[in-house]
């Protein structure tokens, strides 16, 4: 297993400057944002897409850092019920499928999406509960009209142009739990399978060496991110918290870098649980803790992480 990392934390500085601190650090690989939420800051699709040049030179800056590309991650909406909105996220989806079909990249990382309620919503409509009838009823209309139709046809886009789609499982979107993850998959195909993001999962209760198993052949790529649960404030309001992100001590939980959630056993345990289900790929940091800079907060989680990850072959059983 490789260790990697979300180069959007970096969006502040030049493709070189960046590559340069992350192979001092020791790291192997890189995700780069290519339109959406994460951004294209060190990987523009406009000035790479159809151009073999210009790719070839790309891919020889990654590599002269000694250093591979795990994935390109376009995470947004393309179910929004905002046409514009929507239209603007699926072009975006599109030129990163294409981008890493001619990038020779294997994965795109991305969102789900979540409709509105009806054609006539403004907004997405993520349902969280099975009653009233109403939420039921929403959530079948979602899917059966939005969800599953579009990607069939996105699905179909991407498998033609040979690369995988890796879903972080996010609530908010149709797709943020692994029961989720497998429905659009079943219905759409084995080109879909999971970003496998812990710290999302983290504070909805769920355990992560059992949700691994549950997806054994389903994970295309791994976000190495962590969560504090506040046991205080989850104990009063529970987990579901609308609260914005700055306000951290009245949060029921909290991202934080590897380690500052979970322990060492716990990681460990993941890593064992990757290597049982038969993922050997990439392990990309994603930094988003608010009590650490970019700089300190990167380099303990690859300081972490290194005391982690196998990276090697497992020995022949000469014991048995």
């Amino acid at each position: 297993m490789k260790l990697g990392v979300l180069t959007a934390l970096f969006q502040d500085r030049p493709l070189d400057v960046a590559l340069a601190a992350l192979q001092k650090l020791g790291v192997q690989a890189v995700e780069l944002g290519v339109g959406g939420y994460p951004g294209s800051a060190h990987c523009d699709p406009a000035q790479l897409l159809h151009n073999p040049p210009a790719i070839k030179a790309y891919k020889q800056k990654i590599a002269d850092h000694d250093l591979i590309i795990s994935a390109l991650s376009v995470h947004g909406n393309p179910l929004h019920p905002n046409r514009d909105i929507a239209l603007s996220y699926d072009r975006s989806y599109r030129d990163a499928v294409n981008l890493a079909s001619e990038m020779e990249v294997p994965v795109v990382n991305l969102f789900s999406g979540c409709p509105g309620d009806s054609d006539g919503s403004k907004y997405p409509n993520w349902v969280t509960c099975a009653w009233p009838p109403d939420f039921e009823e929403i959530l079948r209309w979602q899917w059966d009209e939005k969800v599953i139709p579009y990607w069939l046809e996105a699905g179909a886009f991407a498998v033609k142009a040979g690369v995988k789609l890796a879903f972080e499982m996010h609530p908010g979107f149709v797709v943020y739990n692994p029961e989720t993850l497998l429905r659009l998959r079943n219905a759409v195909g084995p080109v879909i399978g999971a970003n496998y993001d812990p710290s999302h999962l983290f504070w909805q209760g769920i355990d992560a060496v059992a949700s691994i198993h549950y997806l054994k052949g389903a994970i295309h790529h791994f976000h190495a991110k962590d969560t504090y649960i506040d046991p205080r404030n989850t104990a009063v309001n529970g987990v579901l918290d609308t609260k914005p992100y700055s306000r951290l001590p009245e949060r029921s939980w909290t991202f934080r870098t590897v380690g500052y959630g979970h322990d060492l056993f716990t990681w460990r345990s993941i890593v064992s649980a990757l290597r049982l289900t038969d993922y050997d790929y990439v392990m990309s940091i994603e930094h988003e803790d608010p009590l650490a800079s970019i700089e300190e907060g990167l380099g303990k989680a690859v300081s972490f992480l290194k005391d982690v990850l196998l990276t090697e072959q497992p020995a022949a059983m000469w014991w048995a």
